[in-house]
């Protein structure tokens, strides 16, 4: 899975074929959290990531 972006020591992984994983999400990285981000609404769908964690992935 490509890394799309790092900040603030999380790590932003995607797939970008279409057709590689629906629904379309992001998945973020966070020491020893993780979370799976749907694209639409930017709400995590799965995961443990610290809620300060979730609204900078947000912005």
């Amino acid at each position: 899975m490509p890394v799309i972006s790092r900040f603030y020591g999380m790590v932003v992984k995607m797939y970008f074929a279409a057709a590689e994983h629906n629904p379309p999400h992001f998945h973020v990285a966070y020491g020893e959290c993780a979370g799976v981000f749907d694209l639409d609404s930017l709400n995590m769908a799965e995961g443990d990531l610290p809620e300060k964690a979730q609204s900078l992935v947000r912005k």
